[in-house]
């Protein structure tokens, strides 16, 4: 733990307070831990798992079950379904938690106050404009089909009718802060301050997703901040700027009402430094967060037992009929255990769909029409902005032939290339690659 060798994938405190109720569903579903330990090449090695549920009584007492690697016999097939069993904790959390709640939804209040409170010509308001491209046409429809009641999520995540409740609370300890990558990885623990560049030193080296979105985050950052300086040549003139206090209150007060209480989630918007890094961070998340946690669905989870998304069967105990149906048939005891193939081919139709760019996707740096300026040193800044994202490609492109770099490609040989900006926009459907302005699938 000293070297930072061992990290937890935790799903239990949030899910914990709700799986009695889950589990009268029809579903059988556990709160996880697992721990990992960060070998000398670089990759993670679960283990340990431990799957929990409440206890018969009305109390908080748990009965919790601790499962080690093993891969013959007994053990081996126990390990493979307490694995399976994290992996549906992972999936639903993914889906609703990483993708709905922290994209989508925290999002959309941004852009009712944006057209609430900036004018179309104020500043702002155009650097904004290209992040929120059919947004809230897509989570207009998530709301009819997906997380209504008895919706698609209902039907194929396990939390069924108590998702969206679930999300509710995780909400409550959502903070706007803590959203830029920097910080979020700070906060997760995967890296610490430093003085290197960009001011943090990551404790896993290999780290597709921090290495590539970092430098992603700041060419989003050193754009924004030029545009910012362009327009505001002091704090003064951000602090008087009464749109976008305006904007900034009603983002606060109205949209995110519910977490105005908490003081930590906002920076006060005092400064020409402090609005950059708010812009900077709402820019992220509409764009290679949302890319990150969205277009890599159907290329990792597309195979149903590799991602299940519910349990049917609990891990039999030692001696019980269960046990010896698993050890008799452990491959039948598994399929039995994941989701059936109607709700298996439900779930995969989903992410094909939301794994899919658009035919009118709009790539990071791009912008749908020439004329929204006529300014012409925001077209060079632009064009800058541009570049960066280009060495980004490169640099993507390169790591992802080092065969040094374990996590690049895995054991499935499958490159990283969710956060491969794209700049040149030229491929469409299922690429598994491409950062999109905005939330816009």
């Amino acid at each position: 733990m000293h070297q930072k060798r061992l990290y937890i994938l935790d799903h239990h405190d949030y899910l914990m307070p709700y799986l009695r109720r889950i589990n009268t569903l029809g579903v059988c579903i556990y709160a996880s831990r697992t721990l990992l330990f960060l070998k000398a090449d670089g990759t993670l090695k679960p283990v340990v798992i431990e799957l929990s549920l409440p206890s018969d009584g009305e109390g908080d007492t748990e009965l919790s079950r601790v499962f080690l690697p093993a891969t013959h016999g007994t053990e081996g097939h126990l390990w493979q379904l307490a694995k399976a069993h994290v992996s549906v904790n992972d999936s639903g959390y993914h889906q609703l938690i990483s993708h709905w709640l922290f994209t989508h939804a925290a999002v959309e209040p941004f852009i009712i106050a944006t057209r609430r409170q900036l004018s179309a010509m104020h500043p702002i308001h155009k650097l904004l404009e290209p992040h929120f491209k059919d947004t809230m046409q897509i989570n207009t429809l998530a709301r009819s089909i997906l997380l209504n009641a008895g919706g698609i999520l209902e039907r194929t995540m396990y939390p069924g009718k108590y998702a969206v409740e679930m999300s509710s609370a995780i909400y409550g300890d959502w903070r706007f802060t803590e959203q830029s990558l920097p910080n979020d990885l700070l906060k997760r623990g995967m890296a610490s301050s430093s003085n290197e560049p960009g001011g943090l030193t990551l404790h896993i080296e290999d780290y597709p997703y921090a290495v590539d979105g970092l430098e992603v985050w700041h060419a989003i950052d050193g754009w924004v901040r030029s545009y910012c300086a362009h327009f505001y040549h002091s704090d003064k003139e951000v602090d008087g700027d009464a749109e976008l206090q305006a904007w900034w209150h009603d983002v606060r007060t109205v949209g995110h009402g519910d977490r105005q209480g908490d003081q930590a989630c906002w920076l006060a918007l005092d400064t020409v430094d402090h609005l950059a890094q708010t812009l900077s961070t709402l820019i992220w998340i509409a764009s290679a967060l949302h890319a990150a946690v969205n277009f890599g669905q159907y290329a990792y989870a597309g195979f149903p037992p590799n991602r299940p998304t519910r349990c049917r069967r609990f891990v039999p105990l030692p001696g019980s009929p269960e046990m010896t149906q698993l050890e008799a048939d452990p491959e039948k005891f598994f399929l039995e255990m994941v989701p059936d193939r109607f709700t298996a081919t439900l779930g995969l139709a989903l992410i094909e769909v939301l794994s899919n760019h658009t035919s009118d996707e709009v790539y990071l740096g791009q912008r749908a029409t020439s004329t929204w300026t006529d300014d012409g040193q925001l077209l060079r800044l632009l064009d800058r902005f541009r570049e960066d994202l280009r060495r980004v490609e490169r640099r993507v492109e390169e790591r992802n032939k080092d065969p040094r770099l374990k996590n690049r490609r895995g054991p499935a040989k499958v490159p990283y290339t969710l956060l491969f900006p794209d700049v040149a926009g030229q491929e469409k459907g299922l690429t598994g690659k491409g950062i999109p302005n905005s939330v816009s699938i």
